[in-house]
């Protein structure tokens, strides 16, 4: 009966916790979309001669910047996926093609009998 109260204890623990993320991130979203509508309605009629907009365009906009410039997927290490993609593609390359020297930009080390 011991580990039922802990577990009780654990969650009471966590949901407040919770809701404060929740409540934090929906206050992040005001801000932002608001700072969005200020910087649009501020710059935009002067320099382009645009329209103003609302604040739900400006999170519009917003949301669409997220999709366009992140894709929209998240990964918690993109150069360690990319880093292994990189090597499995060269591995291929050299299964395929077989192992190439480097080339050396200095000059140095190329082939001296060719030189002689």
């Amino acid at each position: 009966m011991h580990i039922h109260k802990d577990r009780q204890f654990k969650v009471f623990r966590i949901i407040p916790w919770v809701i404060l993320g929740i409540l934090g991130a929906a206050f992040l979203a005001l801000i932002f979309g608001l700072v969005v509508m200020f910087l649009w309605n501020w710059l935009m009629p002067q320099i382009f001669g645009l329209t103003e907009i609302t604040y739900w365009q400006a999170w519009g906009l917003v949301l669409l910047a997220q999709i366009l410039f992140k894709g929209g997927h998240h990964h918690s290490d993109h150069r360690g996926d990319s880093r292994r993609h990189h090597d499995v593609w060269r591995e291929k390359f050299h299964e395929k093609f077989g192992r190439t020297e480097e080339v050396n930009l200095n000059g140095e080390g190329e082939n001296e009998d060719a030189a002689d």
